[in-house]
């Protein structure tokens, strides 16, 4: 496949350098890099869009690096940022490296024999014995204090977007991003660097040191900063980051924020986030525009994208979950949830504890559900749901008003959901 052309129609282009465009449609592979600081042991989405390029890059037979920047981890970038970041040891940077391969490796092949299999390197390899005078020697001399505070990010940081201005630690960021470019060039003959647009100025820079200290030529092409219809910042929910680790954001927690997206941004993320063909994405854009209350394009979106992170059975998994809401018998499936995807469903409906031993003993479920609990004000009302088929104990009618609770019960061993109508739900939990 064409990579430029691949990219251009699922809206991943944002800036090239002339000349990029014939790099890579010639016959020979081409070595491209893209830099991930390794700031937590797990990628988030807001990832994902360097990933998929990388990974498009090697579908079409070329040759992708995953930098893992444990130099520049150190320092932190300053684009796009108001304030610096806290700076990282080395163990916690070793780890988090290790963490952000396994992801990486879902993406892209690291294992075969093939010429164009991906490679994970680290700057911090590289830079941890570059003295300081070296460095100012080699590197410094060739890129001009003007022509590093012309870019926007530094310009931004320095006009009053951060209260205690810009470090020089952070100002000599770009001068480190554009040395592991110059390295990669020489190493590993790589010839282009990709990234998202805000790292447009870092990257120049390191084009602009290779043309200085080589006489070489080297490109940049970076895609658009993703962003929510709404304005909203891509990939970020009341409760932080969606990331890829399933401990950090469960699978089914991952599955819902895809399934949720607005008409608007499922087209385009469908894209950039999944190997759909552009045929396939218009004739769900099609059967979407026929019937939106079906929500087609959110659905294959959701699918591909948490099959792709998590595999097949965690999204079948994420996808029996989501039913639990809105099935109305689905007390096998609710049996066979783990507990933090239990609690991830039933996040934000109101909770009460009881006694793990007053459970055991078997608790009245009118006692349970108007003296233990409060879900209902008195034990007639209770009596009168109950009567009525109005209440449901772990998503299965209760109708014996003199029935009993026990520990049977128990979901996980800890919890009892109980509902009161069709979307009042409550989380017991033995304590």
């Amino acid at each position: 496949m064409n990579f430029v052309e691949e990219l251009t129609w699922r809206g991943m282009i944002h800036s090239m350098i002339p000349g990029t465009e014939e790099l890579l449609s010639g016959d020979k592979m081409v070595t491209a890099y893209v830099g991930i600081d390794p700031t937590a042991d797990s990628l988030h989405i807001g990832h994902l869009c360097g990933v998929m390029m990388l990974r498009h890059f090697q579908r079409a037979g070329h040759k992708p690096l995953a930098l893992v920047g444990g130099a520049t981890g150190m320092i932190g970038d300053p684009s796009g940022k108001s304030q610096e970041r806290n700076l990282l040891n080395e163990e916690t940077l070793r780890h988090n490296q290790e963490a952000i391969k396994a992801q990486l490796a879902r993406f892209l092949d690291f294992e075969s024999d093939a010429p164009n299999r991906a490679e994970l390197v680290n700057n911090y390899d590289w830079m941890k014995d570059f003295s300081f005078l070296d460095f100012a020697r080699e590197v410094g001399k060739h890129i001009t204090v003007n022509y590093m505070m012309a870019k926007d990010s530094v310009k931004r940081r320095l006009n009053g977007e951060a209260r205690d201005g810009l470090s020089f630690t952070e100002f000599t960021y770009q001068l480190l991003q554009g040395y592991d470019f110059l390295h990669l060039y020489r190493e590993k003959n790589c010839r282009l660097q990709m990234g998202g647009s805000d790292q447009w100025g870092n990257i120049t820079t390191g084009t602009e040191l290779i043309r200085r200290t080589d006489g070489g030529e080297a490109y940049a092409l970076t895609c658009p900063l993703i962003t929510k219809a709404d304005g909203g910042k891509f990939g970020k929910t009341e409760s932080g980051n969606v990331w890829l680790d399933a401990a950090r954001t469960s699978p089914y927690k991952f599955y819902q924020f895809w399934l949720n997206v607005s008409d608007d941004d499922a087209e385009k993320y469908l894209k950039i986030f999944t190997f759909l063909t552009q045929e396939e994405i218009a004739a769900l854009a099609e059967e979407h525009a026929a019937d939106p209350g079906k929500r087609p394009m959110q659905k294959r979106l959701a699918e591909e994208v948490t099959v792709m992170v998590h595999g097949r059975d965690a999204y079948e998994a994420a996808l029996d979950a989501s039913r639990i809401l809105f099935s109305s018998s689905a007390g096998d499936a609710l049996t066979r949830l783990d507990e933090q995807t239990l609690l991830d469903i039933f996040e934000g409906v109101p909770q009460f504890e009881v006694s793990a031993e007053k459970l055991a003993a078997g608790i009245p479920v009118l006692e349970l559900l108007a003296t233990e609990t409060q879900i209902f004000p008195s034990k007639g009302e209770a009596r009168k749901m109950i009567q009525g088929n109005g209440v449901s104990i772990n998503k299965e009618k209760y109708t014996d008003p003199n029935g009993v609770i026990t520990a049977a019960s128990l979901l996980d061993g800890k919890y009892i959901i109980a509902q009161r109508g069709k979307k009042n739900y409550y989380l017991i939990k033995a304590v």
